[in-house]
Order: structure tokens, then C-alpha cells, then sequence
């Protein structure tokens, strides 16, 4: 009997989810608004995002700044945590944003497409204005349109992929 309840503890403890912990030191820390658009849906929100190479922290807020969902990542590991207090869990943030909030967030290529750049990991078609900085690339399926800068860092941006449409306004960087 005490085998049983033994095994029982084991596998409750081998089950348990262990909580994903947002980056303690970031690369970039930034706020500003999302709007998003997929299908008949639409959204309009505020964003806080820590990101550093091992991790991200991501909060989305309705403009009242009611929070709906806080995405971590760790790793390959990502977690969605809603209002309500519900977790999602999956390898990447766009099935998992997909599949919980209704839109892809391309969170991987999202990094390096804020700071107004491709990233290495895959290969991207890059338009460049005559000032040098990005106007446009495409990558990973997403098509990302830089409308403005705030020095050397873009303050505007338009994302779409089959049929979503994702804006950005930056108006902040830590």
C-alpha cells in the first residue's frame, strides 16, 4: 500500500507544470499599443514586453489597462496565462496565441522586426529606404511595413499574415 501512495506522489510531482519565470535581465524593454485584426475579429490593447535572448515577458492589456493575457517564455518553452487565470502551454507563441487569443504573435521574429532588423535565423527579403533603414521586409511569412521612426528605433509598424493584420505603436524603450 505505502508503494502505491509512494508511486502516486511521484507521478503527481512528475505531472505538476513547473511556472515559467520571465527573464531577470532583458535585452529590451518596451510598452506601446497593439492592434490586431483576423477575420471578422478585432483588438486594440496595450502592450509591455521584457525581452532577453533566453526569454520574454509579455503583458496585454485592454486600453483601460485590464490585463488579458501574459505570455513567458523560457527557452523552448512558452506559457499563456489569461484574466481569468487559465494557463495555455505550447513550444511557440504563434500556435499558442492562435489557439487562445484568436491571432498569431510571431514573438520569435518579433525580437530582432522591433528593432528594425530581420533576424539571422532565416532568410528575408529586406527593403531599405534612403536613409538606410528598413522599410519593409518579409520573413517567416510575415510581412512587416516599418511607417515610422522615433530616432533609430521603429515607433510604428504594420505586421499581416494570411489574413491578420497587427500594428504597433512604440512609445516606449527601457
Amino acid at each position: 500500500m505505502r508503494r502505491a501512495v509512494w508511486a502516486l506522489a511521484l507521478l503527481a510531482c512528475a505531472c505538476a507544470q513547473v511556472e515559467l519565470k520571465p527573464p531577470s535581465s532583458v535585452d529590451f524593454d518596451l510598452g506601446g499599443r497593439i492592434a490586431a485584426r483576423y477575420g471578422n475579429e478585432a483588438f486594440t490593447g496595450n502592450i509591455g514586453w521584457r525581452h532577453a535572448g533566453g526569454g520574454d515577458e509579455l503583458l496585454i492589456s485592454t486600453p483601460l489597462g485590464q490585463g488579458i493575457a501574459r505570455i513567458v517564455r523560457e527557452g523552448d518553452a512558452v506559457q499563456l496565462t489569461t484574466a481569468e487565470g487559465k494557463q495555455y502551454r505550447a513550444p511557440d507563441a504563434e500556435s499558442l496565441t492562435e489557439r487562445v487569443l484568436g491571432f498569431r504573435l510571431p514573438l520569435e521574429g518579433l525580437a530582432d522586426w522591433v528593432q528594425g532588423r530581420a533576424s539571422s535565423d532565416t532568410p528575408a527579403r529586406i527593403e531599405k529606404g534612403p536613409d538606410g533603414k528598413l522599410r519593409a521586409l518579409e520573413q517567416r511569412g510575415w510581412k512587416v511595413e516599418y511607417q515610422e521612426y522615433d530616432g533609430e528605433r521603429p515607433s510604428r509598424m504594420r505586421l499581416t499574415y494570411q489574413g491578420i493584420e497587427l500594428r504597433l505603436a512604440i512609445s516606449q524603450w527601457k
